[in-house]
């Protein structure tokens, strides 16, 4: 009897780190998950421990496994998926990070990015990586990495001999997936969807910009090699040696946002999906046209298979929706998210209140790195049930800003959203998400997306998956929210756009 085989997906997210089992019919069989540790070394600055990571990796990947009763030789591949933006630099020959990653939350290099502004070139990297010149991306963070990486973690280096070493490729740089990648298989890569993150990336020509990486000091001589999202000359293999003691093909990877527009089957253009995660990521794919945004949304890679073109996608980058959720379990307004629907649900309305969680700025379709979260409209009769309804509006009313600009950048108006992540479980929310959006949102029955696009992209380079029909026909609809607009939902979102208003340019340095 022929051994049965599966597809693993490592999910490597913001707070966490999940590895997942899936079976032909895209049905996870096995899952392990671990957190790690937020680092805020000063305000506005946030952290990850690399090894730390590569630790909870491995030992997710062994007790899912484990678990399950699944020997690592029955993995047919492995496809990895990955918080995009967080950058991390590391020594080639004893793969030892030089400093923490820099998280893309993390808002250090904003003064860089306004000075790009001021000197006008906000315009050259918009047209060439289809990005808003913002910290959010990898650039100045690489940039800020090799000038100021921190010594005690040199491995007797001088911080002078950071760049030198940079310049002679005795350092590497990547994002989280190229991190990974190189832990797994020794092969410096990344995808091309990771490395249109960067503002390092001609998204046109699909390839590093001579003239990006000078701007930003970046020595081409550490950048990993960009391949396909599915690649069927394999990134690499594991070492039958290493902790899994088995040879699997590591094959696919794709950034987190880009795995669930895959993982939802978003393959054709106009197609859309939104997922609710730390923060939530909007995605529309445009087929093989890269759309330039009018109205601030980004132009990016959605994925690419061997052989074939790069498909384009247009994407709103909302910074904060669940972290807001968490932000009231900090304030202990609720005891944990799922307390959140009731709780929203004993209310009629905010009575007035509107919450703007603009804890590390704003996306799109708004772009302003200094503004923070705002409350507005409280009353001495606001009590905690009001904050909580608030809150989740804010979640669809932000989707909406994305929305409207996404239909007038495409010209495709919305029939339907497909929906995934953590958030989604609350129903109230969808159906909040459906009223205010005026569309159907559709939930799928496996809501981990994220690692089954990861999963599908890996599968399909060793011909786990013959096809994308195939895919289509794993996609399976656990609900639908049909909307149901009340009288008061446009004067509601207008009122929103009024307090977003309001925090605007906030976080400005004293004088």
């Amino acid at each position: 009897m022929k051994e049965r085989t599966y597809v693993g997906a490592i999910d490597q997210g913001t707070t966490g780190t999940r590895f997942i089992v899936f079976d032909h019919g895209g049905q996870p069989v096995a899952n392990a998950y671990e957190t790690h540790e937020q680092i805020y070394p000063e305000p506005g600055w946030v952290e990850h421990d690399p090894e730390e990571i590569w630790d909870n990796t491995t030992a997710v990947i062994r007790r899912a496994l484990d678990d399950a009763g699944i020997d690592a030789s029955q993995l047919a591949a492995i496809g990895i998926t990955n918080q995009r933006e967080t950058t991390v630099v590391w020594d080639r020959e004893s793969g030892t990070p030089v400093y923490n990653a820099i998280v893309w939350q993390d808002r250090r290099t904003t003064d860089r990015i306004e000075a790009l502004e001021r000197e006008g070139k906000d315009a050259w990297i918009r047209e060439t990586t289809g990005l808003e010149p913002d910290a959010y991306f990898a650039a100045t963070k690489a940039e800020w990495l090799l000038e100021n990486a921190d010594p005690i973690k040199l491995q007797r280096m001088r911080p002078e001999d950071v760049r030198d070493r940079a310049e002679e490729g005795e350092l590497c740089f990547g994002t989280v997936d190229s991190w990974l990648i190189y832990k797994l298989t020794g092969e410096h890569v990344t995808d091309v969807t990771n490395a249109s993150r960067t503002m390092l990336f001609d998204i046109h020509e699909l390839a590093w910009d001579d003239d990006l990486l000078a701007e930003f000091d970046v020595p081409r001589a550490m950048l990993p090699e960009v391949r396909p999202s599915s690649d069927d000359e394999r990134y690499g293999t594991t070492d039958p040696d290493g902790f899994l003691g088995a040879e699997v093909p590591v094959a696919g990877a794709l950034g987190d946002q880009q795995a669930a527009l895959f993982g939802q089957t978003c393959f054709d253009a106009g197609d859309a999906k939104n997922t609710y995660g730390t923060g939530s990521f909007m995605l529309m794919n445009t087929g093989e046209e890269a759309v330039t945004s009018e109205n601030g949304l980004l132009t990016t890679v959605g994925f690419q298979r061997s052989g074939e073109p790069a498909q384009y996608a247009l994407e709103g980058s909302i910074f904060i929706t669940g972290a807001a959720i968490e932000w009231l379990e900090d304030l202990t307004l609720i005891d944990d998210p799922a307390e959140s629907e009731a709780l929203a649900r004993s209310v009629d309305s905010t009575d007035g209140v509107y919450v703007v969680p603009a804890f590390t700025g704003l996306g799109a379709p708004h772009w302003d790195q200094r503004a923070r979260g705002t409350i507005v409209g409280m009353t001495r009769g606001t009590r905690r049930e009001h904050v909580v309804r608030a809150t989740l509006e804010s979640i669809a009313y932000q989707t909406r800003d994305v929305a409207e600009a996404m239909t007038e950048d495409s010209g495709i108006e919305l029939t339907d959203l497909r929906v995934d992540g953590g958030a989604v479980k609350n129903n109230f929310l969808c159906q909040l998400q459906a009223d205010v959006v005026g569309t159907e949102i559709v939930r799928p029955e496996v809501d981990e997306t994220t690692a089954l696009g990861a999963a599908y992209a890996a599968g399909l380079a060793v011909d786990y998956w013959e096809s994308l029909e195939g895919l289509r026909e794993n996609w399976h609809v656990d609900r639908e929210f049909e909307p149901d607009r009340a009288d008061d939902v446009e004067e509601r979102y207008g009122r929103w756009q009024e307090a977003v208003e309001r925090s605007l340019d906030w976080a400005r340095d004293e004088e």
